[in-house]
C-alpha cells in the first residue's frame, strides 16, 4: 500500500522525465533515485508498523497459550504503536501476579480441603463426581481415583444430594457408622451449575458432649444427694443407738421426733431438687403464635407487685413466640432485678427495641437494675448455681433453655453506664427464622 501510495507521483515524474529532452545520465540517475527512494520509505513503513503489529501478535499468542514470561521490546511513548506495546507489557504483568495469585490460593485451598476432616463432595449438573477430598475417600473407603467421574448413585450419595439441607441422618458409610450432618450449596464453574456437599461426622463431638453432660449430672445429682444422705445416714444412726438403750433415756421421744423432722425435711429437699431437675429436662417445644410485644410486656410488669417496674415504650411491634414460656422467662428476669435492686434501694426498668441492622429481624427485650451487679459471670447458666437463699438455681438456665427454643439468647451483663445489672433477650420477629435454628437443635440433639 505503502508503494501503490507513491506509484501516482513516480510514476508521472519517470514519464515526463523519459518523454522530455534529457540526456539518458540525468534519466538515469533521476530514475534511480526516484525508484530508490520509493522503495526506502516503504520498507521504512513496513518496520515501523509491521513488525511491531507482528510482535503484539506473538504476546497475545503467548498469553493464549499461559505464558506470562514474553515482553515486547522497543516499547517507547510518543509513538501510537510504542504506547499499545507498553499497555500490553502492562497488561502482561497484570495477568502474571493475577495468576501467581490464582495459583498460591488454589493450592492453600487444596491443602485445607486435604486436611480437614469433613467429608467434601462436587457434582455436577449430571450429579457425577468432580472432586473428593481426603475425608470424602475415607468416608467412601475408595480411593479418589475409582470415585471421579461416577454418578452419585454408584458412589452411595444420591440420598444425600435429596431433601432438606441441612440436616441430621442416621446412616452407615463403608467408611463409617453414626450420625452426619449434611450440608449442600450451588455455585457455578465454568459457566455450569455445580453442587457442593459436605458431610460431617457428629457421632464424635455429640459423644463427648454427651460424656461431659453426665459427668456434670452425676457430679450435680452426687452432691445434692450427699447433701441430703448424709445428715439422714447419721441422724438415722444416732436415733438406731437411742432406741438401743436400755432403758431408753427419758427424753427419748423427743430426740427420735427432731431426728424424724430432720429426715423429712431433707427427704422433701432431695424430692424439690429431682422435680426441678426433671422439670429442667422437660421443657416442651415452642407453640408458636402471634404476640404484640407492648401489650406483653405491661401485662408481665404489673404481676410484680412488690416494686415499682418502669416500662420504657418501644415501637410497635409482633414477635411469634410461646406466649406462655416467655411470659416465664420475662418473669424471672424481672424478679431477678427487682431482688437486686431491693439491696440497693435502686430501680428496674424494662423496654423493648427493634434490633438496626440485623438479619433475620430481631426483637431485642431489656431488664435493667440499680443493684449491685454480677459478681460471678461464670456460673450463671450452671444448673443448681444461685447467690439467692432458697433460690433453686435453674431460673437461668430455665430462661436460656426457652430463649434458645425461640431461635434467639439471653445475655445477663454488667451495666456500662451505671451501677447494676441488664439482661437483653434477643428472638427473631420471623416466624420462620424463629423455627430454623431450634429444628437444627432438635435435629441434633
Amino acid at each position: 500500500m505503502a508503494l501503490a501510495s507513491a506509484l501516482p507521483g513516480a510514476g508521472i515524474s519517470l514519464l515526463f522525465l523519459w518523454t522530455g529532452d534529457y540526456t539518458p545520465k540525468v534519466q538515469w540517475t533521476l530514475t534511480v533515485v526516484i525508484v530508490s527512494v520509493c522503495l526506502g520509505f516503504a520498507f521504512a513503513l513496513r518496520e515501523r508498523v509491521v513488525l511491531p503489529l507482528q510482535t503484539l501478535s506473538n504476546l497475545l499468542a503467548a498469553l493464549g497459550e499461559g505464558d506470562f514470561s514474553i515482553r515486547a521490546r522497543g516499547a517507547r511513548g510518543g509513538d501510537p504503536l510504542g504506547e499499545v506495546m507498553i499497555e500490553v507489557n502492562a497488561l502482561v504483568e497484570t495477568l502474571r501476579h493475577q495468576r501467581l495469585d490464582a495459583l498460591e490460593a488454589t493450592t492453600l485451598l487444596r491443602k485445607v480441603m486435604a486436611e480437614i476432616d469433613v467429608a467434601v463432595f462436587t457434582f455436577d449438573e449430571q450429579q457425577e463426581l468432580k472432586f473428593v477430598n481426603r475425608a470424602g475417600t475415607r468416608l467412601l473407603n475408595r480411593p479418589a481415583e475409582r470415585l471421579l467421574g461416577h454418578d452419585a448413585g454408584a458412589i452411595g450419595l444420591s440420598e444425600c444430594l435429596t431433601g432438606e439441607a441441612p440436616r441430621v441422618i442416621n446412616t452407615a458409610f463403608p467408611g463409617g457408622v453414626g450420625r452426619w450432618e449434611i450440608r449442600r450449596s450451588l455455585f457455578r464453574q465454568g459457566g455450569r451449575p455445580h453442587e457442593l456437599l459436605v458431610v460431617s461426622d457428629l457421632s464424635q463431638p455429640l459423644r463427648e458432649e454427651e460424656r461431659q453432660a453426665w459427668q456434670r449430672l452425676i457430679r450435680v445429682i452426687g452432691h445434692e444427694m450427699n447433701n441430703s444422705l448424709a445428715p439422714i445416714k447419721s441422724i438415722a444412726g444416732s436415733l438406731a443407738t437411742i432406741i438401743d438403750r436400755d432403758p431408753p433415756p427419758d427424753d427419748w421421744r423427743e430426740d427420735v421426733q427432731r431426728g424424724l423432722s430432720v429426715i423429712a425435711s431433707r427427704s422433701e429437699a432431695l424430692s424439690r431438687f429431682m422435680s426441678a431437675y426433671a422439670r429442667l429436662a422437660r421443657l416442651p417445644p415452642p407453640r408458636l403464635g402471634p404476640l404484640e410485644v407492648g401489650a406483653f410486656v405491661d401485662r408481665v410488669a404489673t404481676l410484680e407487685k412488690a416494686h415499682h417496674i418502669q416500662v420504657i415504650p418501644g415501637p410497635p411491634l409482633t414477635v411469634h413466640g410461646d406466649g406462655d414460656q416467655l411470659e416465664q422467662l420475662f418473669i424471672n428476669l424481672i424478679r431477678n432485678a427487682v431482688d437486686a435492686a431491693r439491696e440497693t434501694g435502686g430501680e428496674v426498668r424494662v423496654g423493648w427495641r427493634r434490633m438496626p441492622g440485623s438479619s433475620p429481624a430481631l426483637l431485642e427485650l431489656w431488664v435493667e437494675d440499680d443493684g449491685p451487679g454480677l459478681s460471678n459471670t461464670g456460673n450463671l447458666f450452671v444448673p443448681f448455681f444461685t447467690t439467692k437463699p432458697g433460690g433453686s438455681g435453674i431460673g437461668l438456665v430455665l430462661s436460656r433453655q426457652i430463649a434458645e427454643a425461640h431461635g434467639g439468647a439471653l445475655v445477663l451483663e454488667n451495666r456500662d453506664d451505671g451501677r447494676g445489672c441488664r439482661a437483653i433477650l434477643r428472638i427473631p420477629l420471623h416466624p420462620a427464622a424463629a423455627r430454623e435454628l431450634p429444628a437444627l437443635a432438635e435435629a441434633r440433639g
